[in-house]
């Protein structure tokens, strides 16, 4: 009996170990790095999720500059250096596409 309630206890820890290193393992990069800045990732090199939806992931945006793929910056500053925006928007950022 004292084996089986060890067993059990071993394992409930075990499982709230591995819930606790993937939700720090799943951490947001924006939330991470500071700022989410829109119109600045060329495609495939975006840090997240779009603002529509349209993927969930790093890596999977098909545009370059498109106004609804991210990449992370320090601050609203450094995005607004870096030609981008810190709100979603429609199209491709024109400072970054000529």
């Amino acid at each position: 009996m004292f084996e089986k309630k060890l067993s059990a206890a071993t394992a409930a820890l075990a499982l709230a170990g591995a819930v606790a290193v993937s939700g720090l393992a799943m951490t947001p990069v924006a939330e991470a790095a500071g700022t989410k800045c829109y119109g600045i990732a060329k495609a495939g090199e975006n840090d997240c999720a779009n603002a529509a939806g349209t993927h969930s992931c790093a890596g999977q945006s098909t545009v370059d500059y498109h106004g609804g793929d991210w990449k992370a910056k320090a601050s609203a500053e450094a995005c607004l250096e870096a030609g981008g925006q810190v709100e979603p928007f429609e199209g491709v950022n024109p400072e970054k596409a000529s």
